[in-house]
């Protein structure tokens, strides 16, 4: 019996310890993440140098295509389009002489996902933009779409395009239309589910050993493990099933497939690089534009995955020194917490160790 006692004292004691590093952790990673900005939400596009300073004239219109669809399926758990994937996309061609419209299936005011950790400045501003706001709250229907009127089509991601997407006549004439005219398709994250089941004249799939980029399987199943169940099908699963060249960039992180005319994005950290990889194609340079901390600190994680901790400080160093730039140290401590969910603990130190440091470097 005082053997039991015994065991019972060594796993409260270890519990208390357990809770008490979990407090220390906690504490820690507060303090490493910047004070809140409550300024942020009160941005305004006429505010941002970027998109009032040397803006070229009327370069022809491009057509941003958002979701319809509300729930994710069966689960009934609400979805949309992402916000940030259309709002910076938006302000990179608005900021390069581009008109934007915007369209939906149905058309009218689309359901959005709106994600308070991920908003930076041009979302924020995007929100108070009286003249986007008129065509978020006014999409056109697709059917209504001439697509003769435009240069360009962009399929905003969002997990509910793939739902309203893969199936839509409107969408894949788009496709098929944009595509026999050479122009230039865009898609990010969920928005390549657009491609799928699109046929070309000849009888092929559009996608037929294309190189594409889409939300992965990894993505996806680390936040829904049973998204297999949910969505109609894994996307990455039905690009490759249909014939593409499906590139698989590192999780979370930026990659672009540049397939001709065809320019496609991962993941939402890929739409600033997309946006500007589409106003290439169309023949222009992209305007110089100061990187947001958010992409400084994915290039960061990105030396990090491929060269090493070492080397991500002094990369950390030379933004915030040299350039006079930011890192986004909530970003960090945001991949801190995958790979906690992937049972990674080095990895987890180690990002919350280059978020101290960039911290420590801001202050100097």
């Amino acid at each position: 019996m005082f053997k039991k006692y015994r065991i019972v004292k060594y796993v409260l004691a270890s519990l208390a310890i357990v809770s008490t590093i979990s407090i220390l952790i906690g504490v820690h990673i507060a303090s490493l993440l910047p004070a809140e900005d409550i300024t942020l939400s009160n941005s305004q596009a006429s505010e941002i140098a970027y998109l009032n300073k040397n803006v070229p004239f009327n370069r022809g219109k491009i057509l941003a295509v958002v979701t319809s669809t509300d729930v994710m399926g069966a689960n009934g758990k609400a979805t949309g389009y992402e916000l940030t994937e259309l709002a910076r996309a938006y302000y990179v061609f608005t900021a390069n002489g581009f008109d934007v419209d915007i369209a939906s299936p149905l058309g009218g005011i689309p359901p959005v996902v709106l994600d308070d950790d991920d908003m930076g400045i041009f979302d924020y501003a995007f929100l108070n933009d009286v003249k986007a706001q008129s065509k978020i709250h006014k999409t056109l229907p697709l059917k209504d779409v001439v697509g003769e009127d435009y240069k360009a089509i962009y399929f905003v991601g969002g997990k509910g395009a793939m739902y309203d997407f893969p199936d839509n006549t409107y969408v894949q004439r788009l496709v098929r239309d944009f595509y026999s005219a050479n122009k230039v398709i865009g898609a990010v994250c969920h928005g390549p589910a657009a491609l799928v089941n699109v046929t070309l004249k000849n009888g092929k799939s559009f996608l037929q050993d294309r190189q594409v980029s889409g939300f992965t399987n990894k993505e996806e199943l680390l936040l829904i493990p049973k998204a297999a169940s949910i969505f109609p099908f894994l996307l990455q699963d039905k690009l490759i099933e249909q014939g593409a060249v499906f590139n698989e960039g590192l999780m979370y992180l930026e990659k672009v497939s540049h397939d001709e005319n065809l320019i496609t994005g991962q993941n939402p950290w890929s739409v600033w690089l997309l946006a500007e990889t589409m106003v290439r194609q169309l023949g222009y340079v992209p305007k110089q534009r100061t990187l947001t901390g958010e992409e400084n600190a994915i290039t960061v994680l990105h030396t990090y995955e491929t060269i090493g901790a070492t080397a991500s400080k002094v990369l950390i160093k030379q933004i915030i020194l040299d350039k006079k730039q930011t890192v986004s140290r909530a970003l960090l401590i945001d991949h801190g917490a995958i790979a906690i969910l992937k049972a990674d603990l080095k990895k987890f130190y180690d990002l919350l160790g280059l978020a101290s440091y960039a911290k420590d470097i801001e202050n100097k």
